[in-house]
């Protein structure tokens, strides 16, 4: 049996195709994705969702899929076959061959579109930075390294340790 995913993402109007994750990142992206949705589930915030799934925020132009979203439930509505619309938060966790794309160029996107907030996770530095939007820009809201505790703006009450995300 042949299980097809989609890892083509539309940047700027130019399809690119990433190479798939690797087994480092899918445990970070499993151990976030499971605090994440332990906080979100008991305190009735929304819903949180993992890649591939497709966030069209312009379509033929703008289609990403971040390694992790949330959105709250009053904002469900963008929920359809894929994601139409702005989540508030998106997250990347960035690889060495990803670097560029995700701290520059899926950034300005996630910036123009005024997601409310960015995580960036970098595992060879075992870094947690969230940025938030300010003025149509990202600011710094929270960083930690792998002995402190990042916190979200937009997620209520969630604060995060970094060692439980690189454990």
């Amino acid at each position: 049996m042949q299980i097809d995913l989609d890892l083509t993402e539309i940047i700027n109007g130019e399809e690119v195709m990433g190479p798939s994750p690797f087994g480092k990142h899918q445990d970070i992206a499993a151990n976030l994705f499971d605090i994440l949705r332990q906080h979100i589930k008991k305190n009735d915030l929304g819903k949180v969702y993992f890649s591939p799934l497709d966030v069209i925020f312009e379509e033929g132009f703008n289609r990403l899929q971040p390694d992790i979203l949330f959105i709250k439930k009053e904002n469900m509505s963008i929920f359809q076959d894929w994601i139409r619309g702005v989540p508030d938060m998106v997250c990347e966790i960035v690889s060495t061959g990803s670097y560029e794309m995700d701290i520059e160029v899926k950034k300005a996107i996630y910036e123009k579109y005024k997601v409310p907030e960015y995580w960036i996770i970098i595992p060879e530095l075992q870094t947690i930075d969230i940025l938030t939007i300010d003025n149509n820009n990202y600011k710094l809201h929270s960083m930690a390294g792998m002995n402190g505790t990042v916190t979200s703006k937009i997620i209520e009450g969630l604060q995060v340790n970094v060692k439980d995300i690189f454990e």
